[in-house]
């Protein structure tokens, strides 16, 4: 059946197949047509245009979005979306005056995540996690990145993977899994943690990549966790398993990480909220995406990442949400856009752009996702009647939404 949208008030991200990324100045532009129809076929996007021009079609579903926006769905490139319980009580710590690092020294934060999710069963993790994946469908992503890391053990992460593998089988949306055994060191290993980089790189990896649960391979190099050294290893030997490298970098501290992944070729290097004129020299000229998670500096109260200062000088960034227990347990696109422009001084076409062209760079997903591009999935959020693009994160506290499509069909 063929899906027609009519009288659309703005479409939004025309591009063509050529745009892969947006940097620098690139990012303030949003191209749009207003008046306008579209058409869908066969999940994908076959033809749109102005209404004036609009041609004669047969047997077609026929959307009326007058007065409404229809933009591609949001792409959330860094989430921690399969974990076990949740971590509500480390959030009352806070709030009484222990910092984030106090809880995690005193046996909290990754540690207590992944007490729970070896206590938990498959099938459980699996309940859970798929309410998650609903939750953000609603909200409007229509592309998700699901990290393992709540395990640290081999059991443990093998059975994250396996819930990740089973998601991608259940849910139209396209995901891809990310490895990240170097989340945290476990308690037993406290004294040794060679012996755990061991671990994950002589046991761990080679049953990931025999049973092909995850595209890429992460870690988390920042003090009391990983050294620049221990990520030279982790990307080394996920090079060797074809696992693409990301890196959780320069969430507190500035140690070099940003280099490492721009000599890896890493996909992305995300947080980025600690940045010196070093790392972001670093970027320029590689194929590395910088990922900005606002949502973490929002609810653990550190600064935000430098956005004018990455994109003014000339470099691309992407935004994702980091959804996790700990430190974001929100899922909210919508609140990440708002929060790009509110805190990080991004206008609304570069939020929007870094949420959609450039979160798809950082999923590997550029060819099929993250434009009104012919012949790319027809994944769409449509609005309800709003005045323009801008009052999406400037009314931040609603949701606009008035339906999400994924592959052509309403969710």
């Amino acid at each position: 059946m063929k899906l027609l949208f009519k009288n659309i008030k703005q479409l939004l991200q025309i591009r063509d197949n050529a745009t892969i990324s947006l940097k620098g100045s690139e990012m303030k532009e949003l191209p749009k047509l207003d008046d306008a129809w579209l058409l869908v076929e066969d999940g994908k996007i076959s033809d749109f245009g102005k209404m004036e021009e609009i041609p004669a079609f047969e047997e077609v579903e026929t959307v009326d979005a007058s007065g409404k926006i229809l933009l591609p769905g949001w792409i959330d490139s860094h989430t921690h979306l399969v974990y076990a319980g949740n971590r509500e009580q480390e959030f009352v710590d806070r709030i009484n005056g222990l910092t984030y690092e106090e809880i995690a020294n005193k046996g909290g934060g990754i540690l207590n995540s992944a007490k729970k999710l070896q206590e938990t069963s498959e099938e459980e993790l699996y309940v859970q996690s798929a309410r998650r994946m609903e939750e953000v469908m609603k909200m409007g992503t229509t592309a998700i990145e699901i990290k393992s890391g709540y395990g640290l053990t081999t059991d443990a992460e093998l059975k994250m993977l396996r819930v990740i593998k089973r998601l991608k089988e259940n849910y139209p949306i396209a995901i891809k899994a990310t490895f990240l055994g170097a989340h945290a060191v476990p308690k037993e290993y406290k004294e040794n943690k060679d012996a755990y980089l061991d671990l994950l790189v002589d046991e761990m990896m080679p049953k990931i990549a025999e049973e092909q649960l995850a595209e890429y391979v992460d870690i988390f190099c920042e003090k009391g966790y990983f050294t620049v050294e221990d990520t030279h290893k982790i990307l080394a030997a996920g090079k060797k398993h074809n696992l693409i490298p990301k890196i959780h970098v320069n969430q507190f501290n500035s140690i070099g990480g940003i280099q490492v992944g721009v000599e890896y070729d890493a996909l992305s290097v995300d947080h980025l909220e600690v940045m010196n004129p070093e790392d972001i020299e670093a970027l320029k000229g590689s194929r590395t995406m910088p990922v900005a998670l606002p949502s973490c500096s929002l609810f653990l109260s550190i600064p935000y990442t430098p956005a004018r200062d990455i994109i003014d000088a000339g470099l691309p960034l992407a935004l994702a949400t980091d959804y996790n227990p700990g430190s974001t347990p929100s899922g909210n696109m919508n609140l990440v856009v708002s929060l790009a422009c509110m805190k990080m001084k991004m206008n609304p076409e570069e939020a929007i752009n870094a949420a959609t062209v450039n979160a798809a760079y950082a999923m590997g997903l550029s060819e099929t996702h993250g434009s009104v591009t012919k012949g790319k999935q027809a994944n769409f959020i449509l609005t309800e009647k709003i005045p323009s693009y801008g009052f999406l994160p400037y009314s931040f506290g609603a949701n606009h939404i008035d339906s999400v499509y994924i592959n052509g069909k309403k969710i």
